[in-house]
């Protein structure tokens, strides 16, 4: 018997992306819910369309199973995603969100696959610092009053259903998060952007500074923007900014290289 096709990219992403932006940034959902948490984002930051991917278990995908690991969502990924990354692109996550675009842009890059120009990684430690979080060590019951919450912020209605059904893909996405780790960091070619929230008590701004570590020289930022933990859900325009400016910084170094005779 044949396995099943693979997801088609319009169920990866919540709608198609457009053949003349600039440039693309591909934003990774939190941990337990799909990629409609994001339906207060604008259409781009700067240069680059914001393009909102949807792993395999949630609301369009929800008859699919779990991805189970990051390595392996990267591989499904990688294949569905690929023929968008013709021009500058980057990758957003926050927190649970954050080491699943890493783990893609890592599988990119090992395969000699276009890798993304920027990586923007918001409220959330280094895989060789990692796993960490408060959220890692919950009980079922303790996920599901922190999912409650979370949906209410999305400014939803939890009912017991929703919550059931929640709660069973963040289980799976935190086992996902506890199994992620790398014992030493590895260099990546992207421009990497650690975002930290001044008011985060999940995750403080100066444990993110292990990111450091993946980037060549010169090719590191860090930002501590105002907010808690879950700020970055109404796109403050101090992150936007954040993420338009590097994404126009992506698009004129592809140009620079271009005029000099190289590769864009």
């Amino acid at each position: 018997m044949s396995s099943p096709n693979p997801a088609k990219p319009q169920r990866v992403l919540l709608r198609k992306p457009r053949a003349d932006s600039a440039a693309r940034l591909f934003c990774f959902p939190y941990s337990g819910v799909g990629a409609s948490m994001y339906n207060r984002w604008p259409a781009f930051a700067g240069p680059a369309e914001i393009c909102f991917v949807q792993p395999p278990g949630r609301e369009n995908r929800i008859k699919e199973p779990h991805y189970g690991t990051y390595e392996e969502l990267a591989g499904q990924l990688a294949d569905q995603l690929l023929p968008y990354f013709d021009r500058p692109f980057g990758f957003f996550g926050h927190c649970g969100g954050a080491l699943p675009g890493f783990a893609l842009a890592l599988h990119l890059w090992e395969r000699g696959l276009p890798t993304p120009d920027r990586l923007f990684l918001s409220s959330q430690v280094s895989p060789h610092d990692g796993p960490f979080g408060r959220f890692l060590e919950l009980t079922n019951a303790e996920l599901a009053t922190e999912l409650t919450a979370f949906v209410g912020q999305l400014g939803g209605n939890a009912s017991p259903d929703m919550i059931a059904m929640g709660l069973r893909v963040l289980r799976k996405d935190v086992d996902a998060n506890k199994a992620y780790h790398l014992e030493t960091p590895v260099k990546l070619p992207s421009t990497i952007h650690a975002i930290g929230w001044s008011d985060d008590v999940e995750i403080r701004p100066e444990q993110s500074t292990g990111w450091a570590e993946y980037a060549e020289p010169g090719r590191f930022r860090q930002v501590v923007l105002e907010g808690e933990h879950h700020a970055f859900l109404h796109a403050p325009p101090a992150l936007v900014d954040e993420l338009g400016t590097g994404m126009a910084e992506a698009v004129a170094g592809r140009r620079v290289v271009a005029t000099a005779g190289g590769i864009a």
